[in-house]
């Protein structure tokens, strides 16, 4: 029973953290952050915080991963079946609009996206992607085109759409959302969604 305490008191105060972490990145920029900072803001001392985490650099690579597992579940709800192309049309675009979403209303990924730490995110984020990539095209049924074509194909489309999204959000999300994530849906149904038949 005092083992399902601590963990649960681990739990808690993880979660605690990166809480705080996520509401002070809406309001000072990544490199400003302090160990203070999200102490405070969490109601927990110095000596829990350095229970979890080694200082900021090693909570910001837990939230990253936190960040990319998020992307992945919601990646893993939508699947393109072989059913009519409205089917799909429907299901890409469901998609592409929950991602753009996603990224809309997570300030700190939108902070991360446009910071110094920006590129070394993307340079995580595709080497998941290219996982995935290579699970998905090893589950593909497709007998018109290769593994490897596949895999390229959707490489492609991720890198594009890693892209589209990293432009976006320097931008501001000056375009709407709905225009950006028709705009992905489109481009994936054009050049990617052949190659998974």
């Amino acid at each position: 029973m005092n083992k399902n305490i601590q963990d649960e008191r681990f739990l808690v105060a993880e979660e605690a953290i990166c809480q705080a972490f996520y509401e002070i990145a809406q309001k000072k920029t990544l490199e400003r952050i302090t160990v203070s900072d999200v102490i405070k803001k969490a109601g927990i001392v110095r000596s829990t915080f350095y229970n979890h985490y080694e200082g900021i650099p090693d909570l910001l690579d837990a939230v990253e991963d936190q960040t990319i597992h998020h992307l992945f579940t919601m990646m893993d709800q939508f699947h393109v079946k072989k059913s009519t192309p409205q089917d799909n049309s429907v299901i890409i675009l469901r998609f592409y609009q929950n991602l753009c979403s996603y990224i809309r209303e997570n300030p700190f990924l939108a902070q991360l996206l446009g910071s110094p730490r920006g590129d070394a995110f993307f340079e995580k984020t595709l080497t998941m992607f290219h996982r995935y990539v290579r699970d998905a095209a090893n589950l593909t049924g497709s007998t018109a085109h290769s593994r490897q074509e596949v895999s390229f194909a959707i490489a492609y489309s991720i890198g594009g759409a890693l892209g589209i999204l990293h432009k976006w959000t320097k931008e501001d999300f000056a375009v709407p959302t709905d225009t950006v994530a028709k705009l992905l849906a489109d481009s994936f149904s054009k050049s990617t969604l052949p190659y998974l038949d």
